[in-house]
This record gives C-alpha cells, sequence and structure tokens, in this order.
C-alpha cells in the first residue's frame, strides 16, 4: 500500500472512531511559535503548566527519532446545555466551563489516538509513534493550526468552519511522511469582541494571553485568589467561556455529537453549598470523571466560597463560619472570612471576632481584616 492510500484509509478510520477532524502536517520545528513562547516566558505570561521546554515545545524530533510527520484530531464538544438548573436564593449553583462537561477529555481523545495507533501498527511494520493531549510537549493549538484543523483565533482558541472553537484537540508524531494539509486562512478579520469582553483584561492583544490574568487559570490554583480578581470570577468554578460565548464563529454550533462529552447538569451546574463540606472520597465519587477535578476539590471550594460571597447569600453563612473555626486549610479559612465580611448579615461581626481571637496563620489573619473592612463599608453605604 502507498503512503497516499493508507492516509485516505486513515482519514476514513478515524472518522469511523468518532474523530471529527483529522489534520496533516509536516514534523518541520515550529520556528515562529518558538520565538512567542520565548517573549511569553519573558513576560512572564506563562502558567506554569506547561512544559518548560522550548526547545521539546517546537522541535517535534526532540520527541522522536526519525519524526516525518504529525496526525492532528479534534473531537467536538457540546455548547450548550439541555435541562439547565437555574440557581436562586438559598440554592446558588456554581458553572463548570464547557471542556469540562461530560467525561475527562484527555480520556476520550487519548483513546482515540490509542485506536489509531494500533490500526496504523498493523498496517505499517516497524512504524514510530508518539500520541499526545494537552499535557504533551508540543503546543497542541499550533500543531492543529499547521495541520488545517483550524485557525488560530484572537481568543488564542483554534476555530473550526464545522464546530466553532468548542473542539479537543490531540496529536501524533510519526515517522510515516504522510502528505501535508494546508492550513486554513484566519477569518477573525476586524472582530475583537474576545478581548473586549475578557474578564481580567488577560487577552493582552490578538492570539496573545497573558495566562497569569486569565480565570480559566486562576481557578486552578491552590493559593489565595488576588483581591482583583475574586470579584471577576463570579460563580464559575473552574474555567472560563467568555472569549468563546461572544465569537461570533460559535454563533449556532450546538455539537451534540458524542453523547459522552453530554453533561449531567447537576454536575456541570453544581449547587454550592453542598461543595463546602465535602469529602476527598465524596468529590471523587461525584466529579471525578471530570476534567475539571484535575486539581481536586481544594479549588473548586475554593471558587464555591467565592461565588456565595458574589450571589452575598446569607444561608451560606453559618457554613462558611464552620469553615472558618474547623477547616485545618488556612486558604479555606481566609477566604471564607473574606466571604462573611463581603456577605455581611447579623451573624458576620461576632464571627470574625471570635475568629480573630482564635487564629494563628498570619495569612488569616489579614483575611479576617479585610472581611472586617467589607462589613464596615457595607454597614457605612
Amino acid at each position: 500500500m502507498n503512503i497516499e492510500q493508507l492516509q485516505q484509509q486513515l482519514i476514513e478510520y478515524a472518522s469511523s472512531i468518532g474523530v471529527d477532524k483529522i489534520g496533516f502536517t509536516t514534523a518541520s520545528p515550529f520556528n515562529e511559535l518558538k520565538n512567542r513562547l520565548k517573549r511569553q516566558q519573558e513576560l512572564g505570561y506563562q502558567s506554569g503548566f506547561e512544559e518548560s521546554d522550548i526547545d521539546k515545545r517546537t522541535e517535534p524530533i526532540r520527541l522522536l527519532d526519525n519524526a516525518e510527520s504529525i496526525i492532528a484530531i479534534a473531537l467536538a464538544y457540546p455548547s450548550k446545555m439541555e435541562d439547565a438548573p437555574s440557581g436562586k436564593k438559598g440554592a446558588r449553583r456554581g458553572i463548570f466551563a464547557r471542556a469540562s462537561w461530560g467525561i475527562d477529555y484527555h480520556v476520550a481523545v487519548r483513546e482515540r489516538l490509542q485506536l489509531i495507533e494500533v490500526w496504523l501498527q498493523e498496517k505499517v511494520p516497524n512504524v514510530q509513534l508518539k500520541s499526545m493531549v494537552d499535557t504533551g510537549e508540543l503546543v497542541d493549538r499550533a500543531v492543529a493550526e499547521r495541520a488545517g484543523i483550524g485557525w488560530s483565533g484572537k481568543n488564542c482558541s483554534i476555530i473550526t468552519p464545522e464546530f466553532g472553537s468548542y473542539v479537543y484537540l490531540g496529536e501524533m508524531i510519526t515517522n510515516i511522511p504522510f502528505a501535508p494539509d494546508t492550513p486554513i486562512e484566519n477569518e477573525c478579520g476586524d472582530c475583537t469582541l474576545c478581548l473586549d469582553v475578557c474578564p481580567t483584561g488577560a487577552l493582552v492583544n490578538p492570539g496573545q494571553l497573558n495566562a497569569q490574568r486569565c480565570v480559566a487559570f486562576l481557578t486552578q490554583t491552590k493559593d489565595y485568589l488576588p483581591d482583583e480578581f475574586r470579584a471577576k470570577i463570579g460563580n464559575r468554578i473552574y474555567g472560563c467561556d467568555t472569549c468563546q460565548t461572544v465569537c461570533p464563529k460559535n454563533k449556532g454550533k450546538m455539537n451534540w455529537i458524542h453523547d459522552e462529552f453530554k453533561p449531567d447538569p447537576e454536575i456541570a451546574k453544581p449547587l454550592l453549598q453542598p461543595l463546602l463540606n465535602m469529602s476527598n472520597k465524596e468529590f471523587k465519587a461525584t466529579f471525578g470523571y471530570v476534567s475539571g477535578s484535575w486539581r481536586g476539590k481544594k479549588p473548586i471550594q475554593r471558587n464555591a466560597i467565592i461565588a456565595l460571597a458574589h450571589f452575598k447569600e446569607q444561608s451560606a453563612v453559618p457554613d462558611l463560619i464552620d469553615i472558618m473555626k474547623k477547616d485545618e486549610r488556612p486558604v479555606m479559612r481566609g477566604t471564607a472570612a473574606w466571604a462573611i465580611g463581603k456577605i455581611g448579615g447579623p451573624l458576620a461581626e461576632d464571627a470574625l471576632l471570635n475568629a480573630l481571637e482564635r487564629e494563628k496563620d498570619e495569612a488569616v489573619i489579614h483575611e479576617i481584616h479585610k472581611g472586617m473592612r467589607l462589613l464596615k463599608a457595607e454597614t457605612k453605604a
């Protein structure tokens, strides 16, 4: 079988296993990307979650000897939820970003790549392959862009004509010299909606993201959330979709294609207060299958406290007082103290004063004082 036939058969096979788009590119270095990544590093715009070695991120040959080409795949995920529950006073809800609806996409994309690996191994003796999804060395978006999956939008997402930017990406380096696809022309035009509405100004320029300010990144951190961002995250407990939901190219893209990505509304938009006292075991049993659980329960619980403060949910105050008294984690005690001050009410002042008397952690004491200042400001108003 010649390579052209193999490539066409692979395209057909990929479609049969639920791959929504497949593209091919060479394994040549991503030189322009290397310069951009160095600049991002210099500016301190990286999240810290990515591979630190820029050469590995931009030179496929460093990851696979005899690398000739890269296969890029994309799976579409839903942009709309059926039967989405509404939060209300006394039963407020948080929201997971769409990329965390349904089963963990790392698992779903990796399964497809593994099937393609087996298929190629059966067809090509001594084939060499290296697959990755999100946490690998290569930059998924750069590979997808060069392989013609979509163009790189001003919101730093790959935008496909068929599914908008609601796609998961994965890739496979191989020693098979597949014919490369042609990149898609950028269709963002003069539109700057994503930059205009970014809650924290993280999109500093078209296609340039300061990850340290991105809500999606901030919701995954485990320390105190900086003050300037607490009012910005609203009821987001994992991720942020703002720069996608405003994109005109996403209008009308429902993408109800894969059952495995369709969300359980009670998981994707969970009640906030039950999250506060959830054990590790309960958290894993409830949320362990979604990608938003990868950092554990601490960021989710911290974000739930901030969301309850955002809603000024009075019914949460007793739970927050309990956290301030009993939680062994300083970040939770401190965030709860701040939230109590933000929410206010008849129990708040005594609770904060009592906490101040017994608290030993300096950072928590600092948050208690913040809460007391918020409370005084609210009383004066």
